[in-house]
């Protein structure tokens, strides 16, 4: 796993943001994971590693069943309320959660399941494919905490 980690300053606010590339096979998701994990807690997040982990196992496994070259970009960005964490790859489509998933098949509960662990999440095409992201709130950073 290549990573990249960089510390950017525009307009005065402070944007700390984190890059890797990989290829998204299961051997490489407990890594990524603990890389993940490893810099929220650089940023003071610890209360979402847990969260990130799940999001980011299930992001990199819609990778790994969905494009063919498995080969993708993770992100995460700080933000003043929180984290949000995205995975780009070079397929087009756009993913689809279930309203309600088929508990019994093998497939099809991870993006339900991210859909109630993350605050927010979204996909969104780009000129190279598309990329998924989630948005991880930290109660600690909320007004009046």
């Amino acid at each position: 796993m290549r990573q990249a980690s960089s510390l950017d300053v525009t307009g005065g606010a402070e944007l700390r943001t984190y890059r890797t590339r990989l290829v998204a096979v299961p051997q490489r998701f407990a890594l990524a994971r603990r890389s993940v994990g490893a810099q929220l807690r650089l940023w003071g997040y610890d209360g979402l590693v847990d969260s990130a982990a799940m999001c980011v196992t299930e992001l990199l496994a819609n990778v790994h069943r969905h494009v063919s070259s498995h080969e993708c970009g993770l992100m995460l960005q700080a933000l003043p309320e929180g984290v949000r964490i995205s995975v780009s790859d070079r397929s087009p489509a756009l993913p689809v959660a279930e309203e309600e998933p088929d508990w019994h098949a093998e497939r099809g509960r991870g993006l339900f399941l991210l859909s109630r662990t993350a605050d927010r999440w979204g996909s969104e095409r780009t000129p190279t494919g598309k990329e998924v992201w989630v948005v991880l709130l930290d109660p600690e950073a909320a007004p009046g905490a």
